[in-house]
């Protein structure tokens, strides 16, 4: 390999963070040709994961790794969300989580590319595509070990989660989460609940923020806030609450009696 490769790989590498994918597609805008990306890989620079994508060779890397690739290379929304989400925020003892998944959302046609989906993270992503909240909103940066990607704040997160409830989110350890929150700005939901187009979402966020008894709660205009018309079963042969139209869970709705 002449030294002039050498050195644009030398400075490929020191332009990025160890721990990431590199897109094919990405590197050849960024003037490493299809030809120069083979020359890597036979000279073991870069090493491939799947058609598409690439890392350094012998490098660890992680979904997030992948996240950030989508993110930063493909203007993607694909964010750890959900209990993912709260657990990167410091919530994990408020969890029950699995070691063996990770929550991803991302926006309603948005499809996670093959190489993603069929290399083997060392973990399960469960990745749901849906709209119910705008992209651009409650997301934040989460610093990892050596490079930062983006993810859903506590509010969005903890409507997330209540977007998979019942099938696969309990809404019991939704309310213990809502319990966390008492430092969350009102301004921050307020816009949130406003741009949310899931009704079940948002009777269910209001349900729990009211049981709570959060400050932030009273601070929120509920009149800016469309609720929809008629009931919503969420769970099956649970509790009936008339202010929100909505059944839940017995152990919810019995005063006084909540679970630890």
């Amino acid at each position: 390999m002449s030294s002039e490769n050498t050195s644009k790989i030398n400075q490929l590498l020191s332009s990025q963070p160890p721990g990431v994918v590199m897109q094919s597609f990405w590197l050849a805008e960024q003037g490493y040709s299809l030809d120069l990306q083979k020359r890597y890989k036979k000279s073991k620079w870069l090493q491939s994961i799947g058609t598409g994508a690439l890392i350094r060779a012998g490098d660890q890397v992680g979904y997030e790794g992948a996240i950030y690739a989508l993110q930063r290379e493909s203007g993607s929304t694909v964010h750890p969300g959900g209990k993912t989400a709260m657990a990167f925020l410091g919530m994990s003892h408020y969890l029950e989580l699995s070691p063996q998944s990770v929550t991803v959302f991302g926006g309603k046609t948005e499809n996670l590319p093959q190489w993603f989906k069929k290399h083997d993270w060392g973990t399960k992503v469960n990745y749901y595509k849906t709209s119910f909240l705008p992209s651009d909103m409650g997301l934040t940066e989460k610093e990892l070990k050596n490079f930062s990607i983006k993810i859903s704040n506590a509010p969005r997160a903890l409507m997330e989660c209540l977007y998979l409830v019942p099938d696969e989110q309990d809404l019991m350890e939704c309310f213990h989460l809502m319990e966390s929150m008492n430092n969350i700005r009102p301004t921050l939901v307020q816009g949130l609940l406003e741009k949310c187009e899931s009704i079940k979402v948002k009777r269910l966020f209001l349900y729990l923020a009211e049981k709570v008894k959060h400050d932030w709660f009273t601070r929120l205009d509920l009149e800016k806030i469309d609720l929809g018309k008629g009931k919503r079963s969420i769970i099956k042969n649970g509790a009936y609450n008339s202010k929100y139209q909505i059944t839940v869970s017995k152990e919810l709705e019995q005063d006084d009696q909540r679970r630890i």
